[in-house]
Formats: structure tokens, C-alpha cells, sequence
């Protein structure tokens, strides 16, 4: 499902529009009905710079999964030093009580004098996760929405967002908060020297396994082909490549027996995880694009998540040339993470 609509503003779900949905029954059709009256889930929110800035030859791009986007002074200061052309997120929150029930990326924006594009992946009917739910309890949601996008300086053409699933796998309570919506891929075009470039903004499901991700990256590469053909992509996502399939990990013992046979499994999941082979066979390379020796996650100032930690954040080019890819710590002037994920970032050219 590829969603093209466009809006100066999402229709926002009302207290009263999650409650019901709440207080239904939770079967399938109860999902199907929630997903398709949620006006939200089905447009892109486009806000364009006042004076866009040309891209030359090349442009620096950053992706960060910034969890929530809660931080909200240190996580502007982090992106600003980046002097990124293009910022690709996920994990932002609109109208979520757990950041402030603000509109997170357009607060970032208006920090930086930039554009942006916006597409829930969820509607969320409670107050996040089970960490959140004990931090937040009594209080209420503005909005309940919860996406990705791009924040640049330069116009962002041809904004689309892609839905690679919508299983409603997190409408039961099961993984223990209830949501509307599907993993996305969030796409805008960028031009290089007036050549067009896609960007692709991914974040995929976190409660599967390889199996699954392949699934999604089929579906994502063929919405890309269809939505712009036959022109160079970069691809930046939160892949959650833990190499493991989710009934395997709730086996106590099996990942650290998986890692005492191979040490390097969660830092170089390629032989584990079909998606790369498959995105190589659709002409992607991830060598040049990514720092490969060092993990994406840390650990909050809670104590979590806990080690060992991997690679799970890429980046993916196809007909760019990619160069001086970083890894870059999430953390504010005091080195306390204001994310479990670092940000990836790189240079790329026409190739």
C-alpha cells in the first residue's frame, strides 16, 4: 500500500476516536474497521521550506531512529552538528503525552528553519510501551500518533509513504501496548545536480524475525521501483537484524549460544538475514554506505536496553557513490543517550 495524499496537516484521531476502538472487540475486523477510519493513517504531511536550497554534486545524509524525538534541545543541537542536508528519522511521536504531546519533527523543523514530510506508522491507544505506561500513568495523549520522515532545507519532492504490512500484530495487546497501523517506509526525492535521487526512511517490525524481514523488503523495494523508477535510492532504516527468528530469542540460552559459535552474528548479520542477499540481487550495496564495525544501539538512562548489541540500523545505496560514512553517538552534552539508537551518516554522489 503506497499512500501519495498530501496535507498541510493530518487529521489528528480524537480521545474520543481511540476510546471506541478501545472498547471494541479485539478481532480482526475490529482492527480492518479502526485502520481504515483513521484519516491519518492515510496521507503524508508536507510542510515545504520557505526558501528550498539547491543541492549541488553531492549531499551529506543522516537517518536516526531518535525514539520518540523526547529529547527535544539536545536531540536539535546532536542533528545540527551533523550538518546534514537531509535528515531521515523514525520513531517520532505527534500529540504522544510520553515526548510532551507535541508535533515532534515539526518542532525539530521549525528549530532548524527547515521543510519536512510526516506519515504515522500507528495510532497508538495508550501511552506507549510498559516503561512508558508505569512513567506516564494517569495522563492522556493528544493524539496518539506515531511515524517517520525527512527534515531538510531542500525540497522534498514526490513524498509518499509505504506501508510494508498491516498484519495488526500490535492491535491484541500481545507485545503489551495496543496500536493502529503497519511498519512504513517513508519516501521523498532529492535532487543532485537536478539529477532526481530517492530517499527511503524505514523502520521495520521489531517483534519478528528474518523470515519476516525479508517479507518487508520485498515489499518496500517493489513500492520503490513503482514509485520511482530506474533512479538512484538511498535507503536508511532501523532493520532490527537480530538474526533471530522471535520465537528463537524467547528460548533462554539460544542467542548466547548463538554467539559463542559466531561472536560477530549481531555485528555482521548478513549470513542470517535473506534480506541481503535480496537487496543485493535488486542492485544495492550497503559496504560503502555504512560505518561496519560499529553497533547502532546503546543503552538508555534507565538500564536498558541491555548488551550484547549489534548492527541493526543500515544504510543501502543503488546507483549513488556513497563515501565517509559515520557512526555517530546519541547522547547530549553530558553523554546521557537521548536514544537507543546512534545515527548513521553519509556522503553520496551521482555514481
Amino acid at each position: 500500500m503506497r499512500v501519495t495524499k498530501t496535507t498541510g496537516g493530518l487529521s489528528l484521531p480524537s480521545t474520543a476516536e481511540r476510546a471506541a476502538v478501545l472498547s471494541a472487540p479485539v478481532v480482526e475486523t475490529s482492527f480492518r474497521t479502526a485502520f481504515d477510519s483513521f484519516a491519518a493513517l492515510h496521507a503524508v504531511e508536507v510542510r515545504a521550506p520557505e526558501a528550498p536550497r539547491k543541492l549541488g554534486a553531492h549531499a551529506r545524509i543522516a537517518f536516526w531512529n531518535a525514539e520518540r524525538l523526547k529529547y527535544e534541545a539536545a536531540s536539535a543541537r546532536l542533528l545540527v552538528g551533523l550538518e546534514a542536508d537531509v535528515l531521515m528519522l523514525c520513531e517520532l511521536d505527534l500529540g504522544m503525552v510520553r515526548s510532551g504531546n507535541r508535533h515532534t519533527i515539526r518542532d525539530l523543523a521549525d528549530t532548524l528553519g527547515q521543510g519536512y514530510v510526516f506519515g504515522a506508522e500507528f495510532v497508538e491507544l495508550g501511552l506507549g510501551d510498559l516503561r512508558e505506561q508505569k512513567a506516564f500513568a494517569g495522563q492522556a495523549n493528544s493524539a496518539g500518533l506515531h511515524g517517520g520522515g525527512f527534515v531538510s532545507g531542500a525540497a522534498l519532492e514526490r513524498p509518499a509513504l509505504v506501508r510494508l504490512e498491516t498484519s495488526g500484530r500490535w492491535f491484541d495487546g500481545a507485545f503489551h501496548e495496543r496500536r493502529v497501523g503497519g511498519r512504513i517506509a517513508m519516501l521523498a526525492e532529492i535532487r543532485l545536480a537536478d539529477a532526481r535521487v530517492l530517499l527511503a526512511s524505514v523502520h521495520y517490525e521489531s517483534h519478528t524475525g528474518p523470515a519476516d524481514r525479508l517479507l518487508q523488503t520485498e515489499k518496500m523495494l517493489d513500492e520503490i521501483d513503482a514509485h520511482s523508477p530506474g533512479i538512484p535510492v538511498l535507503i536508511g532504516g532501523d532493520f532490527n537484524t537480530n538474526t533471530h527468528e522471535r520465537e528463537e530469542r524467547a528460548v533462554p540460552g539460544t542467542v548466547e549460544k548463538s554467539l559463542a559459535a559466531d561472536p560477530r552474528r549481531l555485528q555482521a548479520p548478513m549470513a542470517y538475514e535473506p534480506m541481503f542477499d535480496l537487496l543485493k540481487r535488486r542492485g544495492y550495496g550497503w559496504n560503502a554506505c555504512n560505518d561496519m564495525d560499529a553497533p547502532t544501539q546503546r543503552t538508555r538512562p534507565d538500564g536498558t536496553p541491555k548488551p550484547p548489541f549489534g548492527k541493526i540500523d543500515w544504510l543501502f545505496s543503488r546507483g549513488l557513490k556513497c563515501s565517509t560514512p559515520a557512526t555517530v553517538a546519541a547522547v547530549d552534552s553530558k553523554g546521557d543517550a537521548i536514544s537507543d539508537h546512534e545515527v548513521l551518516a553519509v556522503t553520496i554522489a551521482l555514481a
